[in-house]
């Protein structure tokens, strides 16, 4: 009766067990052949970040969540593939892509209450990584199971391998141990020492509990096991694996170099980017080359920052920001964190306040170096409000020899942006003092009131209607409406001609020149260099620059007088390549006198230059004769209240426009733009025209003062806004400008027609 018993508790168990195999049979039968492509893993392309470089080849900016290198298996050093074997997968190269003797093992251990372990091959987790969730479920794990076995099918064990060392997430944004080894050690992958080489073998099992950095306790534990492993499995000696356990640890953040100088040129082509490719260009390693050129854009930069630094400081603004050390829990390690992420600009180095005792107080800056300061006025100084110096405030400190004190960024911000006259290609651009401290590219986003920089463009109108250069106009005051436009000087010279009138930028005459041809007419033209409608005012202020316009958009209005009347638009993206090196995209600008649109005559240009040039010689901008040019043409501009000044000048080659203001606008005092943005404009073009030929600017065909029927009525007399006649004048009196009065409501003009017009 037992024995028939034992038999049928024999039976019943091989019934359940080929009852068992025969449902695996059928779920792998059913699951199998539903099982995804392996495509992802046999064209395996990492997800790499977009990496934005000068033409010259200087990396000036990366962008992308994942950080990873990618290398070849043969790339990763012995001792590191070893210690990951050792860690993750100690038969790897002896399964089918499923350890069952590591299954088994595991699951002994987690019924008898001994070792909780895992039993995820290298395999398996390659598999998960790329198809699978982390849910625990079994149908996640049969599917992971039968992932393994049709990976290990398709694939040699070094390809998985090489996936695994490439795709693994280990902590700090890092993927790949390539990566890692950057992130934790600075150091290449193939530098790793056996016991670096080990700690990071233990980070793929927990990313964040095995953190070296964060949790360099448990990443230790970790690493002994995995140095046990790799002894027992013959892998090192006893005495490799003493000296590796004695080591010191040296942690090293790896900051890639970036060309500081460039920042601003890297955001406008990501930004380009962004619009054309979408989140790919985070993911697919674009390597993009820009238009600007490293020397160029450090000598941009030194300039504007120079010009900023040396304006005077209206007193110390306070803290940059305020962190509250109490709510830290390794407050040296916090801080640490915090301050690898800023940056030392012009000699001013972020620190933050950690202590303030009598008449000093501490500050730590990046790396753990600390300094001791006398106390700062800004100390609980209830002026500065929120601002006011305390434990916690993170200010900047420069260093005076040895001895270290507080300082500041300049408040007042400027741009400066260069490009060639022929194509648009921009050589530099400078969008402010620090892009660290602000993003703002005021360059291309700074909307701006132009001021006399403008007023060119009014005068190729008239140059349009059959005006002259020597035209004579009434250079006296008058009043329209209620609005009395004024000189800045408050002299009037009477009857002037053209070319005078806009060297030594007189304001009544541009006003008087607009009245004339009419506002919409002045509106609807200056659009065509590529002002938008809603940017200028339908009002006669607008010849006085009351409009608005970003430095960018008026490089871009000047280049057209430079190169003959043809319109060019700014770029910075130049060449796209994939992660293998493949041509992607290039651009194709249009060229003027090839495919570029002709949007004034190019006499119109050429009379614009010449008149321009005397602007130089003997206008508001005679210091640029310092650079000993005869091919220098340019304006100045300064607008009400000097809330805004500039200068705008060229060659035949290269244009340039400088812009100086307060981001939130207001009076900058008794300033001009030959004053403060004309020395950085030539600071800029003396480097960025040293070699280049003196040549001048070619004349067009035909004569160039042909007599053209103005369509401005001709009157002498004084009285009369529109009083023009044609008379040969020169002047060479040098005066400075300053644009007064173009926000009077009473100067709205919508159509200033009048009887003696066209």
């Amino acid at each position: 009766m037992i024995k028939n018993f034992i038999y049928t508790i024999l039976g019943l168990f091989l019934g359940l067990f080929l009852f068992a195999v025969g449902l695996v049979t059928v779920a792998v039968l059913v699951t199998y052949p539903k099982l995804p492509e392996l495509d992802a893993v046999k064209y395996y392309q990492p997800k790499e970040p977009l990496t934005i470089y000068s033409s010259d080849g200087v990396i000036i900016g990366t962008y992308g969540d994942e950080r990873r290198e990618f290398r070849n298996i043969n790339e990763f050093p012995q001792n590191l593939k070893n210690a990951v074997l050792a860690a993750e997968d100690k038969r790897f190269y002896e399964h089918w892509g499923v350890d069952v003797i590591g299954v088994a093992r595991a699951i002994i251990g987690n019924l008898t209450g001994g070792v909780r372990s895992g039993a995820s091959t290298i395999t398996q987790q390659v598999a998960r990584n790329f198809y699978l969730t982390n849910e625990q479920t079994i149908t996640r794990k049969f599917n992971e199971a039968l992932l393994a076995y049709k990976i290990e099918r398709t694939l040699t064990k070094d390809q998985i391998l090489e996936l695994y060392f490439n795709q693994i997430y280990l902590g700090q944004r890092a993927y790949g141990f390539a990566a890692a080894s950057k992130i934790y050690f600075n150091k290449n992958v193939q530098d790793l020492t056996l016991a670096e080489a080990t700690i990071l073998a233990g980070l793929p099992k927990a990313p964040s509990a095995f953190n070296p950095i964060v949790n360099p306790t448990r990443a230790r534990v970790r690493q002994e096991y995995i140095l046990n492993n790799m002894l027992d499995l013959n892998m090192i000696t006893p005495a490799q694996r003493q000296e590796a356990w004695n080591a010191e640890l040296i942690y090293e953040r790896h900051r890639m170099q970036i060309n500081q100088d460039a920042l601003y040129v890297a955001e406008m082509a990501r930004q380009y980017l962004y619009e054309k490719y979408g989140e790919d260009i985070y993911t697919q390693g674009f390597k993009v080359y820009t238009t600007v050129s490293i020397e160029h854009q450090k000598v941009a930069t030194a300039a504007l920052r120079k010009a900023l630094r040396n304006f005077p400081s209206k007193g110390y603004r306070g803290a940059e920001a305020q962190l509250d050390l109490s709510k830290m829990e390794d407050v040296e390690l916090e801080l640490e964190q915090y301050l690898s992420n800023t940056y030392t600009v012009t000699g001013m180095i972020p620190a933050v306040i950690t202590e303030i005792k009598g008449n000093s107080m501490e500050v730590l800056f990046q790396g753990g170096k600390k300094a001791t300061l006398p106390k700062h006025a800004g100390v609980n100084n209830k002026h500065l409000g929120n601002n006011a110096l305390k434990v916690g405030s993170v200010i900047r400190v420069a260093y005076d020899g040895n001895r270290p004190y507080v300082t500041q960024q300049p408040e007042i911000q400027g741009a400066l942006v260069s490009m060639d006259t022929e194509t648009g290609a921009i050589r530099a651009m400078v969008g402010g003092y620090d892009f660290h401290s602000k993003a703002f590219n005021r360059a291309t986003q700074s909307i701006r009131q132009p001021g006399s920089t403008f007023k060119p463009f009014v005068y190729s109108a008239a140059l349009s209607k059959g005006l002259r250069a020597d035209t004579l106009v009434n250079d006296a005051p008058f009043t329209y409406r209620g609005w009395s436009p004024k000189n800045s000087d408050g002299y009037y010279a009477g009857m002037i001609p053209l070319r005078t009138a806009l060297m030594k930028s007189k304001n009544v005459v541009s006003v008087r020149l607009a009245h004339a041809m009419g506002v919409s007419y002045v509106h609807r033209y200056v659009q065509r260099f590529g002002f938008r409608p809603e940017q200028v005012p339908q009002s006669l202020s607008l010849a006085l620059g009351s409009g608005s316009a970003t430095p960018l958009q008026m490089a871009e209005g000047y280049a057209t007088f430079a190169n003959g009347g043809y319109k060019v638009t700014g770029y910075v993206v130049d060449k796209i390549y994939d992660t293998k090196g493949n041509l992607r995209a290039e651009m194709q600008p249009m060229v003027a006198r090839q495919n570029a649109q002709q949007i004034i005559e190019p006499r119109n240009a050429y009379v614009m230059t010449s008149m321009l040039q005397d602007v130089i010689r003997s206008g508001t901008a005679t210091r640029a004769n310092a650079l000993g040019r005869r091919d220098l043409a340019g304006k100045t501009g300064t607008t009400n209240d000097a809330k805004d000044v500039w200068f705008v000048g060229y060659n035949p080659k290269i244009v340039t426009a400088v812009y100086m203001g307060y981001d939130t606008p207001r009076s900058m005092g008794r300033v001009f733009g030959g004053t403060l943005a004309l020395p950085i404009w030539m600071d800029y073009m003396r480097f960025a025209l040293k070699g280049m030929p003196d040549k001048g600017f070619p004349a067009p065909k035909g004569n160039v003062q042909q007599n053209i029927k103005p369509q401005i009525t001709v009157d002498n007399s004084t009285d009369n806004p529109n009083a023009v006649r044609q008379a040969p004048a020169r002047t060479t009196q040098n005066e400075e400008e300053n644009d007064g009065q173009v926000n009077d409501d009473n100067s709205n003009d919508k159509d200033d027609k009048t009887d003696s017009l066209f």
